[in-house]
């Protein structure tokens, strides 16, 4: 692998995806402007349009550095469209990662994390920094989880789910399709699938969300 193509440059999560790359000794070949706006990424990485993908960058591996779950899975499709195959699996080299553990493709996990045993997380799932995920938990596709998350044993967490910052989930609980839990929320029981949980104990703030923003990821 000669390096890896970021499609998507507009988000500023985009400087730990280069930064968690270079600590792996892997450079970024191109960033792609998929949006109009400011790039994120160093000054030195060139940027593409998506029109600038010939059959030679197709062939590489890329990420999608985007937080909100609706508009990475976009992206993701996008970047399919335009001849991108090979979503790329990035682990942090700061991450302490158990032996048992299944990273689905274009899936990220940020500095400084702690993984359990048997945990699995799906497809363009994102952690952010130094969140802590227990023993057996399940990570769904296109799920997003903020800096500095604990998240207990035995978790299900499921497609297109945001878990805000700081925020606990106790053990064995579920937390339903596109559900946000706000920041510091604590957890202690089931969060129902398109509901906003705040505060502590987390309630239902608000119901039929859609999604996180609105968008829900199917």
């Amino acid at each position: 692998m000669t390096g890896v193509i970021l499609f998507g440059v507009g988000s500023p999560i985009v400087i730990d995806f280069e930064e968690s790359l270079q600590r792996a000794g892997i450079s970024v070949v191109a960033g792609i402007r998929n949006r109009a706006g400011l790039s994120h990424l160093s000054e030195d990485v060139r940027i593409l349009s998506p029109e600038d993908l010939c059959p030679e960058l197709g062939r590489l591996p890329f990420l999608v550095p985007l937080f909100t779950p609706g508009y990475r899975q976009t992206a993701a499709q996008e970047a399919a469209r335009y001849g991108l195959q090979h979503p790329f699996r990035l682990v942090d080299p700061s991450v302490t990662a158990p032996r048992r553990l299944e990273v689905g493709p274009g899936t990220y996990i940020n500095a400084g994390c702690n993984l359990g045993g048997a945990s699995s997380f799906g497809a363009f799932a994102l952690v952010n920094r130094g969140s802590s995920i227990g023993h057996h938990a399940q990570i769904g596709d296109f799920v997003s989880i903020g800096p500095g998350v604990t998240i207990a044993g035995n978790v299900s967490i499921r497609t297109g789910s945001v878990i805000a910052a700081g925020a606990i989930i106790l053990p064995s609980l579920r937390v339903g399709e596109n559900a946000v839990v706000g920041a510091g929320a604590v957890v202690t029981r089931d969060v129902p699938a398109g509901c906003l949980v705040i505060g502590n104990p987390a309630r239902i703030a608000r119901q039929n969300i859609g999604g996180y923003k609105g968008l829900t990821v199917s």
